[in-house]
C-alpha cells in the first residue's frame, strides 16, 4: 500500500515545500559518492554515539539512494503543501526541522550507544504525516496497491492510512533488534508522534472538534467536500442572478448529492 497522491488542493504555493524537496534533491547528487566515506558520516550523518549537535539537521539531508529520496520526496510533496498552507511558511519550517529532530531522538533512546549512522528525511516527513492526520483525518489518499500479477489505485481516507503506516513502524521497531542496521522504525514512529502533538496547538487554535465539524473532517475546499458529501441546495449550490428577460438557467451541481 503506497501513497501517490491526495484530493486535497492547497490555497497558497507551498514555497517550503518545494525548497525543501529541491535542497533534498541538490544535496543528494552533491555528496551521493561520498556516503561509503566514514570521514563524511562521521562528520554529517547521526551516529548516536558521538554525533556532533548540528547532524541531528545535516543528516536529515541526506540520502542512501534514488529509492531513499524518491520515496520521501513524494511523501513530502503529498502531505506538506497542506500543513504549510494552514501552518504557515516560517512555521511549517520550523515544524519539519524539529519533527525531524525528535525523530532522531526516537532512535537513539534505545539503543545510545550506537555506531551506526542514520540519514534521511523520512523522519521530519513522518512529523508531516503525523500533522496531516490530525488536520485533515478524512481527506482522499489515492493508494497504489501492488499484487503478485496486477496493482490497482484506490482512494483511502487518510487516517486509515496514517494509522496503518504508523502501526506498521511500531511493530516493526518492536521487532527489530536496536542495533540491526536498515530502516529507522522508531524514527519514524517518533517523528509521527511529535508532528502530531506539535499540530495539536494550532488545531485548538482553528476549533478543535469544532474545526472538524464544520468541514466533516474534509479538506476545507468547496470542490472537495461537494465531491465527498451529499450536497445541500441551502448552501452549496450557488445560482447567478438572472439577466432580465433571459431564461432560467439549471444550476450545474446536481440537486442530489453524490460521493466518490
Amino acid at each position: 500500500m503506497f501513497p501517490i497522491r491526495d484530493h486535497n488542493p492547497s490555497r497558497s504555493t507551498p514555497l517550503v515545500t518545494v525548497a525543501l524537496i529541491a535542497a533534498n534533491v541538490i544535496i543528494y547528487a552533491m555528496t551521493a559518492g561520498h556516503l561509503d566515506d566514514p570521514r563524511f558520516l562521521a562528520q554529517w550523518s547521526l551516529i548516536p554515539a558521538r554525533s556532533a549537535p548540528w547532524t541531528f539537521i545535516t543528516s536529515q539531508f541526506l540520502h542512501g539512494g534514488l529509492l531513499h529520496l524518491g520515496g520521501n520526496m513524494l511523501f513530502l510533496w503529498i502531505f506538506g503543501d497542506n500543513l504549510e498552507d494552514r501552518m504557515g511558511r516560517l512555521g511549517f519550517l520550523a515544524f519539519y526541522l524539529l519533527s525531524g529532530v525528535a525523530a532522531a531522538i526516537a532512535q537513539i533512546v534505545p539503543d545510545p550507544g550506537s555506531t551506526l549512522p542514520m540519514v534521511g528525511a523520512s523522519g521530519a516527513i513522518a512529523g508531516v504525516m503525523g500533522g496531516y492526520l490530525l488536520m485533515f483525518p478524512r481527506a482522499r489518499v489515492d493508494v497504489l496497491l501492488i499484487f503478485i500479477v496486477f496493482f490497482k489505485v484506490i482512494p483511502v481516507r487518510a487516517w486509515a492510512v496514517l494509522a496503518i503506516w504508523f502501526a506498521i513502524q511500531v511493530l516493526s521497531g518492536i521487532s527489530a533488534p536496536p542495533s540491526q542496521g536498515g530502516v529507522a522504525y522508531w524514527a519514524h514512529a517518533g517523528g509521527f508522534a511529535a508532528g502530531l502533538g506539535m499540530t495539536v496547538p494550532l488545531w485548538l487554535r482553528l476549533g478543535g472538534t469544532a474545526f472538524w465539524a464544520r468541514a466533516h473532517g474534509l479538506p476545507p475546499h468547496p470542490r472537495v467536500a461537494r465531491r465527498d458529501r451529499t450536497v445541500r441546495p441551502s448552501r452549496d449550490i450557488w445560482v447567478a442572478p438572472e439577466a432580465p428577460g433571459s431564461a432560467p438557467r439549471p444550476s450545474p451541481i446536481p440537486k442530489s448529492g453524490h460521493r466518490r
